[in-house]
Formats: structure tokens, sequence, C-alpha cells
């Protein structure tokens, strides 16, 4: 499963949930701004910022088109 945790009004979240929707890659969305809840958690993994990526076998943040092919 593939969680993106992402803040409104950011770039660089709509374009990670852009590519995911395109090449069909199934994911839940949890935004930061509406459930403040999971900030901890994505602190703990080791972000600070928006989006964050989470899958079984590791995370990263920020739009990055060659992780995120690796989930296709």
């Amino acid at each position: 499963m593939v969680t993106v945790y992402s803040k409104n009004n950011c770039v660089q979240c709509k374009m990670t949930k852009r590519f995911l929707d395109q090449h069909q890659v199934a994911y839940q969305e949890i935004n930061l701004d509406e459930q403040p809840e999971f900030i901890a958690h994505v602190k703990d993994l080791g972000f600070a910022a928006a989006p964050v990526v989470e899958t079984e076998t590791g995370s990263f943040s920020g739009f990055q088109p060659a992780k995120l092919k690796e989930l296709l």
C-alpha cells in the first residue's frame, strides 16, 4: 500500500498525486492540514516537508519521478 502525506496548496504534492493517478497506482492520501495527528509520524520517518510517500519498503519526500516510477 502506498500512502501519500500531503498538505493544502502544495505543488509537489499535487504533482506526486497526479503522477500516481496517471499511472493508476492505488494510494491512500492523508492531508496533514486536515489530520495533524499524523505530523508526528512523518517527523518520526525523518521528514519535515510534504509530500512524503510511504510504502511497505521505505519512504521518501518531495516529487521524485524516478522513485515514483519504482512503484509502477
